[in-house]
């Protein structure tokens, strides 16, 4: 107990084993709130208090700790570069998990027939219609899908006509429709 009481006390752990800890559960606490900010846009009704419990728990710890050696500037540094990495890796995490659906937005100066039979027969419902764009006709099409299909429908777009173009928003929550791709099922002919 002597020796830890010692290293407690010692130059090492003030000045660089404590504004480590400090930074490392600044960048858990902060990466947390940015989830759990992205659940609650979400309407994510479960994770968001669930989050937000390790999230406040998390900082309590750290901002303690600070106060604890008001004199140590190595622990603000280090508080402050946890929060600024913290934001970077949540918001990294945030885009890998993809959560919900968007609403993208396609305008397109080129004859959209083939566009528009491209994403239908990838299984995306969508609306279109005709509009005008300063002095040119262009198409406008529509469609709701999950987050994690953002690459393909825009693998699709940039394909079928790479210079269109498009516009991504969240969506909090959709009433029913078709938002998601469904498998394309070719019907057999009886006898063959």
């Amino acid at each position: 107990m002597v020796i830890l009481d010692t290293f407690y006390d010692s130059s090492t752990f003030t000045y660089f084993v404590l504004p480590f800890l400090i930074f490392l559960s600044r960048i858990l606490d902060v990466t947390i709130g940015t989830i759990r900010i992205v659940m609650v846009s979400k309407g994510q009704k479960l994770w968001a208090p669930f989050l937000g419990f390790f999230e406040v728990f998390i900082w309590l710890v750290a901002i303690s700790k600070i106060f604890q050696d008001l004199d140590n500037w190595a622990c603000y540094f280090a508080y402050a570069g946890g929060f600024a990495t913290g934001n970077y890796i949540g918001l990294i995490i945030e885009e890998k998990l993809a959560v919900g659906i968007v609403k993208i937005q396609i305008i397109t100066r080129k004859e959209a027939a083939s566009l528009i039979s491209n994403l239908k027969g990838s299984g995306y419902g969508i609306t279109h219609h005709n509009a005008r764009g300063g002095s040119e006709s262009v198409s406008i099409i529509y469609s709701i899908i999950k987050r994690t299909e953002i690459q393909k429908v825009e693998r699709i777009v940039k394909e079928t006509n790479p210079n269109a173009f498009y516009s991504i928003e969240d969506v909090k929550s959709v009433s029913r429709g078709v938002y998601h791709p469904k498998p394309v099922r070719r019907r057999m002919r009886k006898g063959k």
